[in-house]
């Protein structure tokens, strides 16, 4: 199952709202389970590489099926084998926060934020799942964040 072009835009909506408090110009990506942009946009005044940042975000959290910020242990520990694997689908592989899988008992997208620091992009990601009654819960993730 993947999510719907009508629940896309509604993410965007929320995530909008949320960053405008901030007063942060973002940009939103939501990709389908396979990786597949959905929707996009880019608020007035968002710097012009933000949507291949938040696409690439929301890519890794959808193909890879979990928090993108999650995989920093990986790039790390072995620098050469991620930066090969993160070239190898139709958008890059990230490790840095602001993408996270959109689920909803099962993996549906991925949602990106870029524009803020990666904790703002992180936090208005999970600010705006929580809000629209998606599934954070992924384990790992939550005993990192907490």
């Amino acid at each position: 199952m993947n999510i719907s072009v009508t629940d896309a835009k509604k993410i965007i909506e929320a995530a909008r709202k949320f960053a405008v408090e901030l007063n942060k110009p973002i940009t939103v990506a939501v990709v389908d389970s396979g990786g597949f942009l959905v929707a996009l946009e880019r608020m007035d005044g968002a710097r012009p590489l933000q949507p291949s940042i938040a696409t690439a975000k929301a890519y890794t959290a959808a193909i890879m099926q979990r928090p993108a910020a999650m995989l920093k242990g990986w790039a790390e520990s072995q620098p050469g084998f991620f930066a090969q694997v993160s070239r190898m689908g139709h958008q890059p592989i990230v490790a840095t926060e602001g993408g996270i899988p959109i689920k909803r008992g099962e993996l549906i997208g991925g949602l990106g934020i870029a524009g803020g620091t990666g904790e703002e992009d992180e936090q208005l990601c999970r600010k705006t799942l929580t809000e629209l009654g998606y599934d954070l819960a992924f384990e790992q993730f939550n005993r990192l964040k907490k």
